[in-house]
């Protein structure tokens, strides 16, 4: 049995801390407390990356790509529409505006992860 030398209390030969207050028994100074945590704090996703990502998605769904008519040149027009409008006979691209946004999402996620404060 060995004794803490900071709470007196007897612990067995294999701990390596005091059960009571933490103390280390192999000499350093170092000391925790039963409820602390020796695990680092867990990081943090970058919030402005996942801001901007959330502006970029209402951006794809405010101007969503649009294809072009069958008689016309095939192009993606995406935001160009707003300084010449898609001909009448253009929709909505749903294919692309899904590729548009599982993109952004997951460019976004990656950013946040990659860019994260530690």
């Amino acid at each position: 049995m060995q004794t803490c030398p900071t709470c007196r209390r007897s612990q067995p030969e294999i701990n390596r801390f005091c059960i009571q207050c933490g103390y280390r028994f192999d000499g350093t100074a170092e000391r925790t407390s039963r409820f602390e945590s020796r695990t680092p704090p867990p990081e943090q996703l970058n919030l402005s990356i996942l801001y901007g990502m959330v502006v970029a998605l209402v951006l794809a769904l405010l101007f969503p790509p649009w294809e072009t008519p069958p008689g016309q040149t095939p192009e993606f027009l995406g935001m160009h529409f707003i300084l010449s409008p898609p001909t009448p006979e253009a929709v909505v691209s749903r294919m692309l505006l899904t590729i548009e946004l599982v993109t952004i999402a997951i460019a976004g996620m990656y950013g946040a992860f990659l860019f994260r404060k530690k």
